[in-house]
């Protein structure tokens, strides 16, 4: 199990869950170590201590009651005897009290040993003492002199001798003991001073890698966000462990590679807008020459409208003058009927205003077939101009109809002009059936008369076709100019367009994608 697996919280706790440990250790150690040397210290003072100062007070009294027989066998006076008495008798009873104390305490063979000798030499002590007490208390100086001399002297030395080794066994175990206290307190400073180095160490040790675990991600997240703001989204971020740092370097990875994308994807769009833009703008260049050459075909087109708007007044006047020239006709063939002796005169002059008909007819054809010219032309001009030319393209198309019907009345007039020559003729030479002929002239003029009011319907109604049409190629004409207008300025916004796109490439290309 990794550091990083473990949450930040987790291992600050558990960071200061261990110096705690590693404390409360130390403090267990030195307690433990001064609880030994308070032990050792109170065994010592509960046993060899209180064994020497019962010692060392025996001994006292000892030396004291050695001095005290000295003077009661130096001295001749009687009542010092008596005055030493009692004190010997507390002596005696202090000493035996002590001895009482002193077997209570555990005893060594030694230290039983030096009590035996005591024993011995108190036994030789308190006879010498005693003895001189007595002789002393008689009145015998010389028994007690004697006494003192021979016994008292040397048993007293003797007991004081024996104590005195007892007391100085006694501090040599003190000595002993307070040796093996220092030592217990050297080994106790030293496990503490062990314990407290272990317990650095490993502290330090485990502070160093817990430090280690929460500082070298927060550098390596630190050195991403830095990377990221110097423009730099080439890096990439492998997060391990599930605590709160690896969370936040997977989210900074899921970010910079958001943000590698999304600059990757503003790029693209920055070069594919640019390119958009330079096509559009060429686009714009070209169909604003073209407009330019639409709006002067446009100009041409109306001029030549406005000559086809002429010769088609032009036509309907001649239309006007045939109808009335053929109600004419009709009036002189009514006539002839009745007049047949004028029928050559007639005949005559009819064949003059057939060939004058036929001569209108041939201009009325060439009128209708330069009108379907022009209506073709304009069809295709319509056509180039798009949805805009519809409304003229029907009425070019209207226009077309008209003039091919005017050119088919026109040719069926003509036939009839023709026949109506051809009968001319055959009337001039066939007097004799001027009668039927002149019937058959009539029913001719008649069909004429409608032909030709035909002719002049389709000839009013061509030149008010004609007339909508220059109107709609002048309206043309002005959106023609309009759409130049907003070519320009599509190509200016496109030149916009095509810069703000360099400027927005120059700012995406700081951003490095790719290590």
């Amino acid at each position: 199990m990794k550091l990083n697996d473990v949450r930040v919280g987790a291992r600050l706790g558990g960071g200061f869950a261990v110096t705690l440990a590693l404390l409360c250790l130390i403090m267990v150690v030195g307690v433990w170590r001064l609880s030994t040397i308070a032990q050792a210290t109170q065994q010592m003072m509960a046993e060899p201590l209180a064994k020497e100062r019962l010692a060392t007070e025996w001994a006292r009294n000892v030396s004291i009651g050695a001095t005290r027989g000295k003077a009661i066998a130096k001295n001749a006076d009687g009542t010092l005897e008596a005055l030493f008495s009692e004190e010997a008798k507390a002596s005696t009873v202090r000493a035996n009290e002590i001895i009482q104390a002193l077997k209570a305490f555990p005893t060594t063979s030694e230290e039983q040993l030096l009590l035996d000798r005591i024993g011995e030499a108190r036994k030789t002590y308190l006879a010498a003492r005693d003895g001189l007490m007595a002789a002393k208390r008689a009145g015998n100086a010389e028994e007690a002199t004697r006494i003192y001399e021979s016994s008292f002297q040397v048993a007293s030395p003797a007991y004081i001798a024996a104590m005195t080794a007892y007391v100085d066994h006694q501090r040599k175990n003190i000595d002993v003991m307070a040796k093996q206290i220092d030592a217990d307190a050297a080994r106790g400073r030293l496990l503490i001073g062990v314990t407290g180095c272990l317990a650095l160490v490993f502290g330090a040790v485990f502070a160093w890698l817990l430090t280690r675990s929460i500082t070298v991600p927060v550098a390596e997240a630190a050195r991403l966000a830095d990377a990221v703001t110097g423009g730099d989204l080439s890096r990439r971020v492998t997060a391990e462990g599930r605590d709160e740092i690896a969370g936040l370097m997977r989210s900074l990875g899921k970010m910079n590679a958001s943000l590698r994308d999304m600059v990757t994807q503003v790029r693209q769009s920055a070069d594919s807008i640019q390119v958009a833009s330079g096509e559009v703008a060429t686009g714009n260049q070209d169909l604003s020459a073209r407009t330019e050459q639409t709006a002067s075909n446009l100009q041409q087109t109306a001029s030549s409208m406005g000559h086809l708007t002429g010769t088609v007044k032009q036509t309907a006047d001649s239309a006007r003058t045939a109808n009335q020239l053929a109600s004419s006709a009709q009036g002189a063939a009514g006539k002839g009927g009745e007049v047949v002796s004028q029928v050559v005169s007639t005949m005559n002059d009819i064949h003059a205003s057939s060939k004058k008909i036929a001569d209108i007819i041939g201009v009325i054809d060439g009128i209708a077939f330069q009108t379907n010219i022009l209506a073709l032309n304009a069809a295709v001009e319509a056509a180039r101009a798009g949805e805009q030319g519809r409304g003229f393209a029907v009425v070019a198309s209207e226009v077309r109809s008209l003039a091919q019907r005017s050119a088919q009345a026109a040719k069926e007039i003509k036939s009839l002009i023709d026949a109506s020559v051809d009968k001319v003729d055959s009337g001039s030479r066939l007097v004799a059936d001027a009668g039927q002929s002149m019937t058959e002239i009539v029913n001719s003029v008649r069909r004429v008369t409608d032909i030709i009011g035909e002719i002049t319907s389709a000839a009013s109604e061509q030149s008010d076709g004609i007339g909508q049409v220059n109107t709609a190629v002048t309206q043309l004409d002005q959106m023609t100019q309009q759409n130049a207008a907003l070519v320009e300025q599509s190509a200016a916004a496109a030149e916009s367009l095509k810069e703000q796109a360099l400027r927005l490439s120059g700012v995406v290309s700081v951003f490095r994608l790719t290590a």
